[in-house]
């Protein structure tokens, strides 16, 4: 992606943070925001076309500040060599952490191995474990290609943009905007507080039912990941066989 200014930063912050700025005169927003949507619309065919060749996706995702010693990052490592052995392309965000250590254990393996990133202001460098490299101005392009292209969702221990996929996926199965979907958190032990409220007051008060809970999976074991995603994989094959 971006191939016109791949190597430069945007004046005045990122794409996202000019598109979504309020227009301070009427004669700014006509010849600047208007315009922008060829922009957006360039990213969505390009990325389509890039990721067409993608079937069985799993989207990875997790902290870009876990280390290569952390037992964690060896975890998301085994876990994308285990699904890229059994047919699986595997989709972190192409940058440090987490996302390499999907990249890493998928690249290793000899599968599929997808990156793709977002242009930040304090770039981080994409990994060298990527088979196929894309990179996004916007978020919420790049967002959709998680979904449209992914069968699964992982989502190892990590901060806020973590916290925005596993949310967003969620939402979006629970309003059935996309088909149901393993969405799977690996590491009860960091897990648990979030599950804990999610189960407590969240679903005491009603803000969730119990079926909503069913849209969660955890895992303590990249065999485990594997099997869950598996075991949806099979399902899907036997309703559409």
């Amino acid at each position: 992606m971006d191939r016109e200014d791949d190597n430069t930063k945007p004046p005045g912050g990122t794409q996202d943070e000019r598109l979504l700025e309020s227009p301070r005169r009427t004669d700014e927003f006509l010849h600047t925001d208007t315009w922008r949507v060829f922009r957006i619309m360039g990213e969505f065919v390009q990325g389509f076309e890039d990721l067409a060749q993608i079937t069985n996706g799993v989207a990875v995702f997790g902290s870009a500040r876990t280390h290569p010693d952390d037992p964690v990052y060896q975890a998301a490592r085994e876990t994308a060599a285990l699904l890229a052995r059994s047919g699986f392309a595997v989709i972190p965000g192409g940058r440090p952490g987490i996302m390499e250590a999907a990249n890493r254990g998928a690249f290793e393996a000899g599968g599929m191995s997808v990156g793709c990133s977002i242009a930040l202001p304090h770039e981080q460098g994409a990994n060298p474990y990527l088979t196929l490299s894309l990179k996004f101005k916007y978020f919420f392009v790049r967002k959709m290609m998680f979904v449209k292209y992914s069968d699964a969702f992982i989502i190892f221990p990590g901060g806020f943009g973590t916290f925005d996929e596993l949310f967003e996926a969620l939402t979006l199965i629970q309003t059935r905007k996309i088909r149901n979907f393993p969405v799977v958190l690996y590491g009860s032990e960091y897990w648990f507080g979030l599950l804990d409220w999610i189960r407590g007051p969240v679903l005491a008060e009603g803000k969730i039912s119990e079926h909503d809970l069913k849209l969660l999976h955890l895992a303590d074991s990249p065999a485990q990941i594997v099997e869950i995603i598996s075991r949806s994989r099979s399902a899907i094959d036997r309703i559409q066989g």
